[in-house]
Order: C-alpha cells, then sequence, then structure tokens
C-alpha cells in the first residue's frame, strides 16, 4: 500500500494544512487563540500614531470653551479659576514643544484670551475703561517683548528678556506708552519671570510669579517689535 500523499487528511484528531503537514486539532485551535491573542495585544500596546494629537485637540478645545464665558477672566469666580487651571493642566501635560524659547513657534504676537493678572484685567474698572482685547509679543532673536491695549487707551509697554532656561525667561519692562505715544520710562521694579508651560502654532500658556496664569492665542506669528 503507497504511503499517504503529502496533505492528507485524517479524522478526529488531525487536520488538513495548505503546508501539507497535518497538526493536531488542539494545537492548532491554541495557536490561533495566540495569534489572536497577539493581535488584540498589540492594538492596545500600540496606539495609532495621531492618538497623540487627537487627545492634544480634545484637551484645548475642553479649555476654549471653559474659557469663552469669562471675559479673558474678568468675570470668573474662584471655582471657574480652579477649573481653568486645571484644565490648563491637562493641555501643558501634552505640551508637544519640549523647548519654547528655542522653537520659532514662540515669536509673533499673540492674543490674550484668558489671565488671572488683576492688573491686566482692571475687573474693577467700568467695562467702558477696560481695553477691548490685549496682545503680547515675543521675538527671541533680538530678545524684546511688549504688550499692547487696543481700545480706549492704548497703552503699550516693551522690555527685555533674559532666558534663565529652555522655559524660563527674566522680564524687564524698559517703556511705557501711555495713549500709544507718550513715553515714559518703567522704574527698575518693573521685572518678572515668564515661564511657557505650552505652546503650538495656536495656543500659548504662560505662568508667572504667584502661579498668574496667561492663555493666548496666535493671531501674527510674522510680527516684528518695533526696535
Amino acid at each position: 500500500m503507497s504511503p499517504p500523499a503529502a496533505g492528507f487528511s485524517l479524522p478526529g484528531s488531525l487536520m488538513k494544512l495548505d503546508s501539507g503537514f497535518a497538526v493536531p486539532t488542539k494545537l492548532q485551535n491554541i495557536r490561533k487563540g495566540d495569534r489572536e491573542r497577539l493581535r488584540i495585544q498589540a492594538v492596545f500596546s500600540f496606539p495609532p500614531r495621531n492618538g497623540q494629537a487627537e487627545k492634544r485637540k480634545q484637551l484645548k478645545q475642553e479649555l476654549l470653551e471653559a474659557i469663552e464665558p469669562l471675559e479673558r477672566g474678568a468675570t470668573a469666580m474662584p471655582d471657574d479659576q480652579l477649573r481653568i487651571d486645571q484644565l490648563a493642566r491637562k493641555v501643558e501635560a501634552v505640551n508637544p514643544t519640549d523647548e519654547p524659547l528655542k522653537s520659532d513657534l514662540i515669536n509673533g504676537k499673540w492674543e490674550l484670551i484668558y489671565t488671572t493678572s488683576a492688573a491686566i484685567l482692571q475687573a474693577k474698572k467700568p467695562r467702558f475703561l477696560r481695553s477691548i482685547t490685549n496682545y503680547q509679543c515675543i521675538n527671541m532673536d533680538t530678545l524684546k517683548v511688549q504688550r499692547m491695549e487696543t481700545w480706549p487707551f492704548y497703552n503699550s509697554v516693551t522690555g527685555d528678556l533674559t532666558p534663565l532656561n529652555s522655559k524660563k525667561v527674566a522680564v524687564k519692562l524698559q517703556m511705557f506708552k501711555i495713549l500709544g505715544f507718550i513715553p515714559v520710562k518703567a522704574p527698575d521694579s518693573a521685572r518678572g519671570e515668564l515661564e511657557i508651560t505650552y505652546v503650538d502654532e495656536e495656543l500659548r500658556i504662560s505662568r508667572g510669579k504667584g502661579n498668574l496664569l496667561f492663555i493666548l492665542k496666535m493671531f501674527d506669528p510674522t510680527y516684528q517689535i518695533p526696535l
């Protein structure tokens, strides 16, 4: 009797394989289970490449939606401030820029959309006497900073930056312009520090002395501070 040809099948414990070699059914089922388990593990162990970007986008959106009704922080109550701070920290945790001060993303004209700085908000003033929009400009190539108000007074101030590390700068204000054109020299005490805790093409989060929080959106990345 001739030996069975390669690829033969036997009932019960053996099954036919395309390779021509028979493997016990029980062992084959185990191997299938192992492959399926490994496939599932691989899916959960290696999330899609855009997963971090999607998470960042969602966290930013949650922060912006929470900020929107607060008039840049002027109407924020303590509970609002706590919630914004918590949301900001979640965004800071996914900062895509490890060394903000070495990145071109930091440069340009930024619009302030939220802050806890009472000096900037001027919340005790009647609304018609508060600046409608505030801008903060940074040029790391010239180590200059500028803050500008719009209507009704158009006040501004410029200053110098001294990098302390790749995320933090010392700020020394130099010259105020009242009503946009009356120069007033800043006092020597007009100093501070600013840490950039998040920056991308659209959004920047910074923290100052006393954990003051500043959240800004990009307005003009090409803006240059007049020298």
